[in-house]
């Protein structure tokens, strides 16, 4: 059974992955700011707060491509309340990743000026 349950999340991953443009960027994204942390050196709670943040970017990507799509299954007809549903979801991930570039600022800002400019 447990085995099954990751046989549906690994199917998921890997529709997303097929489909989603954006969420092909967003992991691209999240896999250079890791290459960052690694080439700055950030402390074990940079990590957890990059790690953190990544994840939360990458799974609302995930949350609003389903949502989309069971909107889309029930409502197939142009629908104001659906396309609200959408453009909410949509909107949380656009928040999520603006909030990580606010977290990437902080975290990347002060160790890149210090890796480029010196002490």
């Amino acid at each position: 059974m447990l085995l099954r349950s990751f046989g549906y999340a690994i199917a998921g991953a890997a529709h997303i992955l097929r489909t989603q443009g954006n969420a092909r960027v967003e992991l691209v994204i999240g896999f250079l700011a890791v290459v960052a942390g690694l080439w700055l050196g950030l402390d074990p709670v940079a990590w957890a707060v990059l790690a953190l943040t990544i994840t939360l970017v990458v799974c609302l990507e995930w949350v609003n491509t389903s949502i989309e799509l069971a909107v889309t299954l029930a409502s197939p007809q142009t629908n104001p309340v659906a396309k609200a549903a959408k453009d909410v979801s949509a909107a949380a991930v656009m928040a999520s990743a603006l909030g990580a570039v606010v977290v990437g600022l902080f975290l990347f800002g002060p160790r890149l000026v210090a890796r480029l400019l010196g002490p």
